[in-house]
């Protein structure tokens, strides 16, 4: 699954613009005009980075930076803001409010793509890389083969993805609404009950005799990757 990439930005023609670069380039990407409408999509898909615009309707970007990071679930979500202010001033509020990086209008696409990358491998190791491995598992995103303890796993294309988008953030609970959105995409309609039945043929493919079940049931809020199958016993 690509990194999905929330652009926050009531300019339409800006955020046609990255919209169309970010795809070209591979991301997944979702555009919000409000800090309101942001904060929704957020609600139903944790996205991987956030450009987020300084100026906004309703809620600044500056307010919506400070209400994201004093969030548990979104503290770590990487923030490039954009915005026209480019005295040093301004640069040092926005970075103080918890934003990870800061580019100025007009920018440069190229760059701005840089810079995105750049904040994903530091924050996100596992979107950019070519294989996923944690304890036993391995995913290979070039070829689509999984193992486990050297031996082949084999997977329907539904659960590879599912397994990948757990696998990418070990340890971060998942609703299942946020599964659907991420794993099947927010234009198919699909029952929620779904997502058990495809966690449960995972479960079975990748898990034999009295081997440690990596995808952790969280009651009442989904489901995650146990980040401490990764950690040696």
């Amino acid at each position: 699954m690509p990194a999905t990439i929330l652009v926050v930005e009531d300019e339409e023609d800006i955020s046609i613009l990255l919209r169309y670069n970010l795809e070209a380039e591979g991301f997944g990407v979702q555009t919000a005009e409000t800090g309101h409408e942001a904060l929704e999509h957020i609600q139903h898909q944790l996205p991987d980075l956030i450009l987020l615009d300084w100026m906004l309707p309703e809620v600044s970007g500056i307010e919506l930076c400070r209400r994201l990071r004093a969030r548990e679930e979104t503290a770590q979500i990487p923030i490039i803001m954009l915005t026209a202010r480019g005295e040093e001033e301004e640069r040092i509020r926005g970075l103080a409010t918890g934003a990870d990086d800061y580019i100025v209008k007009p920018f440069s696409l190229p760059e701005l793509i840089a810079r995105i990358r750049a904040l994903l491998r530091r924050a996100s190791p596992n979107l950019v890389t070519a294989s996923l491995k944690l304890g036993d598992l391995e995913l290979d995103r070039t070829t689509h083969r999984v193992r486990r303890a050297n031996r082949d796993v084999h997977l329907g294309p539904t659960e590879y993805r599912l397994l990948e988008y757990l696998m990418r953030h070990p340890g971060r609970v998942y609703s299942r609404e946020q599964l659907l959105d991420g794993v099947w995409g927010n234009e198919v309609y699909v029952d929620e009950r779904t997502v058990d039945v495809h966690i449960g043929r995972l479960r079975r493919a990748i898990n034999r005799a009295r081997e440690t079940d990596p995808i952790r049931t969280v009651r009442g809020a989904g489901y995650a990757f146990d980040e401490r199958f990764a950690q040696p016993a």
